[in-house]
């Protein structure tokens, strides 16, 4: 590498052109392990712990592929709307609109799901949360974001694997935190599939002081950091109560028809965060099942306006017959809050009151699961994180 003042004179000599191209070539600032993989790959799987720069090697990867004139239409995939909207497009840093030259910037039309580039490629918008969607298209490309935490992972996957069947080098990047869930130990394995792991400290240059301290300060030293900062799948604790072959063996997309419905709100007096599922019941072959509708958990545990909203909204959204909460720890104030905000004055709202610990409270429910009573409606990845570590 040249020492810092030849490098400074050799870009203090650029012409103006020649520095905004310099500043939009990728493969000029990309790190080794930003870059696609050579060989013929079928799939790039991108594991990442946080702030690695997953998100800009999928954009970047997908400019690149728009760049070959004729390319087939390219499959963008996010978690939800919002984030293929926020995240892949147009909002982040990394997106694709924010990382793309003057020159080759794609008209985007959120209404259409589209982006088109000025040679005529477009890529059409997907979400996790209905894989439906994919059924039908066909695609020369795809990028997926987040794959680990889609609520319907394997279906939108099968559904894109099979429209990807166009073009010269059919492809998709995979860009993820990891989870131990079937789609991505499945990827692992495929010998079609590139495995990529980036730490958290690969991108150290790229990120806040403040952040690394902050993330190092809430994940190094534990469990968890080899997922969330280091890329990798971590396994099951062995004495938790659930699997994820349990929870994977008890899944279904569907439920019956429910006889009731209720949204369960836990406000968390210390973790910042405030439990909101919406659960259901049913009668199979005379034997009653649970089923896991929604998972809102909270962030917002310290904002009671943020939370309450978000139960008001569970309930509506699922025509619930009525809200629970747990008032060891919130008391009177979790009606409260919900009566206050939009839509929560006239709600169905009850309280229950614990009178045993968290795990006697749970063994019951996991031997629901172990008798196949008990089922997901879709993948929780944050519940499901949580179910499979906690002791």
């Amino acid at each position: 590498m040249l020492p810092i003042q030849q490098r400074q004179t050799i870009l203090n000599g650029l012409t103006d052109a020649e520095t905004q191209a310099l500043f939009y070539d990728w493969e000029f600032w990309a790190r080794p392990d930003q870059l696609p993989p050579p060989g013929n790959w079928f799939c790039w799987l991108l594991r990442s712990g946080r702030g690695a720069g997953k998100t800009r090697i999928g954009a970047e990867w997908v400019i690149n592929r728009a760049r070959q004139k004729g390319h087939p239409p390219i499959a963008l995939i996010g978690q939800t709307v919002a984030d293929v909207r926020d995240t892949m497009i147009e909002v982040g840093e990394s997106s694709i609109l924010k990382v793309s030259p003057p020159d080759f910037m794609p008209h985007y039309e959120p209404s259409k799901r589209r982006l088109t580039w000025p040679n005529g490629v477009t890529a059409t918008t997907f979400s996790g949360d209905n894989p439906d969607q994919l059924r039908g298209p066909q695609h020369g490309a795809a990028w997926i974001d987040e794959l680990a935490k889609f609520r319907y992972p394997i279906e939108t996957w099968d559904n894109m694997e099979m429209g990807l069947r166009i073009g010269e080098k059919p492809q998709v990047v995979v860009t993820t935190t990891p989870r131990p869930i079937k789609v991505i130990i499945n990827l692992i394995g495929d010998p079609d599939c590139i495995n990529t792991v980036v730490s958290t400290y690969a991108n150290i240059a790229n990120l806040s002081p403040a952040y690394i301290k902050r993330i190092v300060r809430k994940y190094e030293g534990t469990h968890q950091a080899r997922q969330e900062l280091h890329g990798e799948v971590l396994d099951d604790d062995p004495n938790a109560l659930w699997s994820r072959d349990l929870l994977e063996k008890t899944r279904i997309i569907k439920p019956p028809t429910l006889h009731r419905i209720v949204v369960a709100v836990d406000p968390h007096a210390t973790s910042g965060q405030t439990g909101i599922v919406v659960v259901g019941i049913a009668l199979v072959n005379n034997v009653i099942h649970g089923y896991t509708l929604d998972d809102n958990t909270s962030a917002e545990g310290a904002k009671p306006a943020a939370w309450g909203a978000a139960v008001v909204t569970a309930y509506h959204k699922w025509h619930a017959d009525c809200i629970v909460g747990e008032i060891n720890n919130g008391g009177d104030m979790i009606e409260d809050v919900i009566r206050n905000v939009p839509g929560g004055r006239n709600v169905s709202y009850k309280t229950v009151r614990a009178t045993r610990g968290k795990y006697t409270r749970a063994e019951p429910v996991a031997n629901l699961f172990e008798q196949n009573r008990a089922h997901h409606i879709g993948s929780f990845a944050d519940l499901e994180d949580e179910l499979c570590t906690w002791v």
